[in-house]
């Protein structure tokens, strides 16, 4: 899965423009679904000085993104030197602005490391008043 993750607030406590304290077990669950084969996006409204602050304490704890801001990975280079949309796209988005607020990490891991075994189809409401057999 692609999974967009804030920094300021998500990753480290909100202190911006300065870099907060580490959220508690942040960097460890980041780590452990980077491994688990998932792509990360630093998806943060930091830029300039303040996004390379962010991306460099990120790199020296080991926490490496597939793209920074974007869905092409790092160190892609566009061919014609425009701009892309700003709009990242995932499949999964980890922010502290979430309805109901930031779970704590190991809470965010188990939703997602178990959402593929733990996902079922569920009938619609239609097929399930409709879709019953009738005995006689």
């Amino acid at each position: 899965m692609v999974i967009a993750v804030d920094f300021d607030g998500t990753i480290v406590e909100h202190k911006y423009p300065a870099i907060g304290r580490e959220k508690p077990f942040a960097v460890e669950t980041l780590l452990d679904l980077a491994a688990d084969g998932h792509k990360l996006i630093l998806w943060t409204a930091r830029d300039g000085k303040l996004l390379d602050e962010a991306v460099e304490w990120c790199r020296k704890r080991g926490l490496e993104f597939y793209g920074i801001n974007s869905n092409r990975p790092v160190g892609y280079m566009f061919q014609d030197n425009k701009t892309t949309s700003a709009k990242v796209i995932a499949d999964i988005y980890i922010d502290d602005h979430n309805l109901g607020g930031l779970p704590e990490w190991g809470v965010i891991y188990e939703m997602i490391s178990h959402k593929k075994k733990t996902r079922k189809r569920k009938s619609s409401f239609w097929k399930k008043l409709f879709g019953r057999k009738i005995k006689v």
